[in-house]
């Protein structure tokens, strides 16, 4: 392995665990807001920081959850659960940088849950499919475990659809023999798209309306107003 993909290698993991820091103390922080205790703490910012991976590890069948075999991941989960109990987090830099450092995790994630699935043997789709579940799944778990609806499921800025370009990148590049080079595009692309749309509020259409065309209106109106002027002109004069 060269000193660029080790390089590249070693940032990823960097961004990984801190992308699980970070998710976890956001569970910690919806735990707060469901008042739960010290125990909702830690299931719910286990299950943000690693539901995803876990999801991907166990659908591919590649032997334990690496979140299980490496004990950095529990640790840093575990940590930002007792982070978020102790610290309200309520400063505005504070949240920001949680929300940057999600973002970052966001094309990482995608673009390590696609080469997995690809080193598995497996398709481009089953990667892109893998990718997207290995950003998402843990905030789709914890959403779950609130009773409340996803937030991917719709209503909120694009967070589902910059895993889904991330993951295409990676495919894509891994494809054409530049794994690397793919991993560092999918997480700036997975970023950047993530804070444009937090920036600029844009989100998916949740429904589409098709309009009654106006051909078929007018031509009813002018038959309603044709039998009212047939009505008028039979009325028996007086």
């Amino acid at each position: 392995m060269d000193a660029t993909a080790e390089t590249v290698n070693q940032i990823i993991r960097f961004v990984d665990l801190a992308g699980v820091l970070a998710n976890a103390i956001l569970g910690g922080i919806a735990a707060r807001s469901a008042r739960l205790d010290i125990v909702g703490f830690v299931i719910l910012a286990v299950m943000s920081g690693l539901g995803g991976g876990l999801i991907r590890d166990t659908l591919l069948q590649q032997g334990p959850p690496v979140a299980l075999t490496d004990p950095a991941y529990l640790v840093l989960a575990i940590t930002g659960a007792v982070i978020a109990f102790f610290v309200p987090f309520r400063g505005r830099w504070s949240l920001r940088s949680l929300i940057l450092l999600d973002a970052l995790a966001v094309g990482c994630w995608a673009a390590v849950g696609a080469q997995k699935t690809l080193d598995a043997g497996l398709g481009w789709l089953p990667a892109i499919v893998m990718g997207i579940i290995t950003a998402v799944g843990g905030g789709a778990v914890r959403d779950v475990m609130l009773l409340r609806i996803p937030r991917i499921f719709g209503g909120n800025t694009l967070y589902a659809t910059s895993a889904l370009v991330s993951s295409i990148e990676m495919v894509v590049l891994s494809k054409l023999g530049l794994p690397s080079l793919g991993s560092a595009v999918a997480m700036a692309s997975g970023a950047v798209l993530s804070l444009l749309a937090r920036r600029y509020g844009w989100t998916l259409p949740t429904e589409i309306r098709i309009p009654r065309p106006r051909l078929i209106s007018d031509f009813r109106q002018r038959r309603r107003s044709r039998r009212g002027a047939g009505d008028a002109d039979e009325s028996p004069e007086i």
